[in-house]
């Protein structure tokens, strides 16, 4: 886990080869650096800063652009420095032109990220499973993408475009925007929200050898729930379970907050002991850290 006083580490290096692994890296969604460590001490290999997670987490709003990019940047700031494994982050459309995809890139590459996605929606974007999105031209989205392949100073720093043109325009045309995405430098593939099991089959095997591809397993979102082993099957390189943390923490504090508020007393049962709690984010490390350098 994320040491208290750094290190050398290689995450982006790390990130490039679990991508090119037999099977498809796993990334569950952390909408905080709490949230991170779990999915670290649960032995994933990486994690995925949730747009929709980071924006219910610091607001308590929806995914409808709300948050700036400095927000978003500093939680993956946070979420990076609380784990040791690679952080992929929602970087939405790049908060603007692709002037501000510059500074976007620059910004999350100092936050210590492995690797960015960026969309094609117009600012203000939403959630890629709402309806009522709008797409900027392909041009203008190359040219973003162009962008942030220049703005990056580590060549490992993976850039992921995304497409939400299924919902908007069709599948045909996420297929050919995905094309000149990768023709404009993009590292990974992501075709947001198709709406059937023949769609996401269909964009696998067009988009085979173009660029590896992403899948997103929205919980309770429009694409229908594929197993891993049918992925796999499929070539993709990432699969993304975006929010499912953030719903497992919604129903746990739900279910204490009523019974606390019927009872008059918190359930402890199934909640870790305030010792394992402590243990669980660090704190034997940091007494380990005061001993060390008591005067």
């Amino acid at each position: 886990m994320g040491d208290l006083l750094g290190g050398a580490r290689a995450p982006r290096a790390r990130l490039r080869e679990l991508l090119g692994g037999p099977g498809p890296l796993v990334a569950p969604g952390a909408y905080d650096a709490l949230s991170a460590r779990l999915v670290e001490q649960a032995g994933f290999d990486a994690v995925y800063m949730t747009g929709f997670g980071t924006t219910a987490s610091l607001i308590g709003r929806p995914d409808v652009g709300l948050l700036s990019g400095a927000e978003m940047v500093d939680n993956a700031r946070r979420i990076a420095a609380a784990v040791d494994v690679p952080v992929i982050a929602d970087a939405d459309t790049g908060y603007g032109n692709a002037l501000n995809v510059v500074r976007t890139v620059q910004l999350y590459e100092q936050a210590g990220v492995a690797g960015i996605q960026l969309e094609d929606q117009v600012m203000p974007k939403k959630c890629g499973h709402m309806s009522g999105k709008a797409l900027v031209g392909t041009d203008e989205m190359t040219g973003k993408l162009r962008a942030a392949v220049a703005a990056r100073r580590d060549p490992d720093l993976v850039l992921i475009a995304r497409t939400d043109a299924v919902a908007v325009t069709g599948v045909d045309d996420a297929l050919e925007r995905a094309r000149a995405y990768a023709a404009a430098g993009a590292d990974l593939l992501f075709v947001e929200a198709p709406t059937s099991e023949a769609d996401v089959e269909r964009i696998a095997g067009e988009l085979a050898g173009v660029a590896p591809l992403v899948f997103n397993w929205a919980e309770g979102g429009r694409t229908p729930p594929v197993s891993l082993q049918r992925m796999t099957e499929l070539g993709f390189a990432l699969v993304i379970y975006p929010i499912g943390t953030l719903l497992a923490a919604t129903a746990g504090i739900r279910s204490l907050l009523s019974a606390l508020r019927e009872q008059g007393v918190p359930p402890l049962d199934g909640l870790p002991s305030f010792g394992e709690f402590t243990d669980l984010v660090g704190l034997p490390e940091t007494q380990d850290l005061e001993q060390r350098f008591a005067g």
